[in-house]
């Protein structure tokens, strides 16, 4: 079992280092580390709230469920961290690429990553063609969190698994 981990260990550290060190750009630094904060706090609990009070009929609706959502798939996401400190990446591996202020906590899961999902999920839900647009976004902030030498692929796999599981849930349950 161990030798099946390092193998996986093993593929994962050269994903990061592909995406953090072999594709470095200037435009692309801009790029990210902008894209990044579409999954942060403030933005993805205003774009869900605004959504919820200030949309219309189906919007509204889907704003409300991308409210819950992002509630829900925070409580995992805090029980995981706390339960498997993982150090982020530019803690453990050399020659990690970081941007301005690295965060200290552990890695696993990526809460913007999780959120970005949890609040697109119930928009997808209402009009599949926006789905062209906010899906390929919350992959960007996902990719955006290996770039910026904060997130394993894993952490970031992870957070899309459970935003998306939150979101689908909320809108089975409510829907």
């Amino acid at each position: 079992m161990s030798r099946v981990v390092t193998w996986l260990q093993q593929r994962e550290n050269r994903m990061f280092c592909w995406v953090n060190q072999r594709i470095q750009h200037t435009s692309l630094d801009f790029f990210f580390t902008t894209i990044t904060h579409l999954g942060g706090a403030s933005i993805a609990i205003t774009t869900a709230l605004c959504l919820a009070l200030f949309g219309q009929g189906v919007w509204k609706t889907a704003g409300i469920y991308s409210c819950l959502a992002l509630a829900l798939s925070h409580i995992p996401v805090a029980i995981i961290k706390r339960k498997y400190p993982r150090l982020r990446p530019y803690l453990v591996l050399p020659d990690t690429n970081t941007y301005k202020k690295p965060l200290k906590d552990h890695s696993f899961p990526s809460g913007h990553t999780t959120a970005i999902f949890s609040i697109v999920l119930p928009l997808v839900c209402v009009n599949f063609w926006i789905g062209a647009i906010l899906l390929p976004l919350a992959v960007l902030v996902a990719i955006s969190r290996i770039y910026l030498g904060l997130h394993y692929p894993s952490d970031c796999l992870a957070g899309a698994f459970i935003g998306t599981l939150s979101a689908l849930s909320i809108v089975a349950f409510f829907g």
